[in-house]
């Protein structure tokens, strides 16, 4: 009888990035999905008070923030895709299907052993002051760094 049990090809370990990580246990084809992002489906205002509640950012949470304005919750009833760290030059996307589930994908073949990332390009309406900028530090070591896991601040500077 042929083993129909395939094991996953991930693993969660210690991460050189930050914290923990998600590497690949086996070779993942470009165009693979690797993994659904799952956790508790919140408003946007119960994820503040959770945040605020843990006395940290938001930028030290597993918020997954989705086009309808929810957010899935990765600490509550999430899997290891929360522990997919951030890199300015990821080898992973994060898709948001019509369903509303979201996926991960390699963009690239992703080796055994490697660790798998994805662009977080987080949103701070904010002023991206230092401080906010050391909060939101990015460690990834990619050649195209930005230093910063947040999206460019687009607002426009309003006229005198």
């Amino acid at each position: 009888m042929p083993n129909s049990f395939r094991a996953k090809p991930y693993v969660v370990k210690a991460s050189p990035i930050h914290g923990k990580g998600v590497f690949a246990t086996r070779m993942i084809p470009a165009g693979s999905r690797i993994i659904e992002y799952r956790g508790e489906r919140i408003d946007w205002a119960e994820a503040q008070r959770r945040a605020e509640q843990k006395g940290g950012p938001l930028n030290h949470t597993f918020f997954f923030s989705l086009h309808d304005g929810r957010v899935i919750d990765g600490g509550r009833r999430g899997n290891a895709a929360r522990f997919i760290n951030h890199a300015c030059e990821p080898n992973c996307e994060a898709l948001e299907h019509e369903d509303g589930r979201v996926f991960l994908y390699a963009l690239r073949p992703i080796a055994r052993g490697e660790e798998l990332s994805y662009n977080y390009a987080l949103i701070y309406e904010g002023r991206h002051t230092p401080a906010v900028k050391r909060a939101f530090a990015c460690r990834c070591g990619t050649p195209g760094c930005t230093g910063s896991y947040l999206a460019p601040n687009t607002r426009r500077k309003e006229r005198s």
